[in-house]
């Protein structure tokens, strides 16, 4: 193509355009690459009766394996992590909620589309507890006791699954603390989201940093 053979080479491609780059300084390129990771979320419910929300999935790996799990998805382009972990318990389960706090996350790479991937463990407070599963997506859902969640063979038999479910334990005896979410203004002036540390959350934001 003649594009091609002016210098230009492909760097990405939307649903409404094709990207082609070229670097025109005599300088090294510094051009950035096409986004590199996709981004999803697991989301731990737990009621007053210390039971996690929890489904079984149709399709993907965990078909037919008849493992209990937490609700999981992929946050949307413009959607942010808190948003994404509500919309997807609401999705697959029909249950409202909160959400409270990233427990924690973590990064894998050549994932889907042999990109890496960020995953982000959030616990939500339920907002209500009727349940009304999502029928192509999920083969079922109920409330489990958290004990018997994280005493599957499963979970037991696979170290990524065990810490998380040691985490998400920890968090419901109060002693784990992660990251809890604030809404905040960019230097572009666009509404986005820090998320910290909420347990000295009083103590950051009566800091004075003028002097």
């Amino acid at each position: 193509m003649f594009v091609f053979q002016e210098g230009f080479k492909y760097h990405h491609a939307e649903p409404d355009y094709l990207m082609l780059v070229k670097w025109i300084p005599e300088i090294a390129d510094t051009l950035p690459a096409n986004a590199s990771h996709r981004v999803g979320i697991g989301a731990f419910v737990m009621n007053d009766n210390r039971e996690v929300l929890v489904v079984q999935e149709k399709n993907g790996k965990f078909k037919d394996l008849g493992v209990w799990k937490y609700p999981t998805g992929v946050v949307n382009e413009g959607e942010d992590i808190c948003d994404a972990a509500v919309r997807e318990v609401k999705e697959e389960t029909g249950v409202d909620t909160e959400f409270v706090e990233v427990l924690a996350f973590r990064q894998s790479h050549m994932s889907f589309f042999n990109k890496s991937d960020m995953f982000f463990v959030c616990m939500l407070k339920p907002q209500s507890f009727e349940i009304q599963k999502q029928v192509v997506e999920i083969a079922d859902a109920k409330w489990m006791p958290v004990a018997e969640y994280a005493a599957q063979p499963f979970i037991q038999n696979h170290e990524l699954f065990s810490l998380v479910s040691k985490i998400c334990l920890a968090k419901t005896d109060s002693n784990y603390s992660g990251f809890s979410g604030r809404a905040t203004t960019s230097s572009s002036g666009k509404t986005t989201h820090l998320y910290f540390n909420h347990q000295y959350c009083d103590n950051i934001l009566s800091l004075d940093i003028s002097h």
